[in-house]
């Protein structure tokens, strides 16, 4: 399975998401779009083996309940919000959507970068965003590799 086209994918749903959040760059466009070919491949929406994580991004429901109820609900994350209302459709859970919504699901992953208390590298370097990736979007104890992910920030980076 080849999975989505990863130029398409950066340039018509990540930048676009990330602009329309006030929260993109070169490095934070690049740094999502790894993310997802690092979590998916950019081919999976649901977890292999019946996991929770959801769409390319491959967020929990809990994850993404969490941004919700302790960010986007208060001021500091009102804005954002507001945005990602728009996003939605209004047929679905907004946590159902990180499957088949491919800006909100981007919008979100940058939400959950944006939470954390490092801020984005200063750099594209692909070793750089893995290890960033690893840290703060996958866990110590995931199965993230920050080592053979680097050919998937590479391949973000270079479309």
């Amino acid at each position: 399975m080849s999975g989505i086209d990863v130029g398409q994918l950066k340039h018509l749903v990540v930048a676009p998401a990330l602009a329309a959040l006030g929260l993109d760059g070169d490095v934070a466009v690049n740094l999502v779009t790894g993310t997802a070919l690092a979590e998916s491949r950019g081919t999976y929406v649901r977890q292999i083996g019946g996991g929770p994580a959801l769409g390319l991004w491959q967020m929990e429901p809990a994850t993404h309940d969490d941004c919700w109820v302790n960010f986007l609900c208060y001021p500091a994350g009102k804005r954002f919000g507001r945005i990602l209302q728009g996003m939605l459709s209004q047929d679905l859970p907004r946590s159902a959507q990180l499957v088949s919504n491919l800006r909100y699901a981007s919008a979100m992953a940058r939400i959950r970068y944006y939470r954390v208390s490092a801020a984005l590298p200063a750099t594209s370097d692909p070793a750089v965003l893995s290890r960033f990736h690893k840290q703060y979007y996958n866990t110590a104890a995931g199965a993230a590799d920050p080592l053979s992910n680097i050919p998937y920030f590479r391949q973000a980076a270079m479309v």
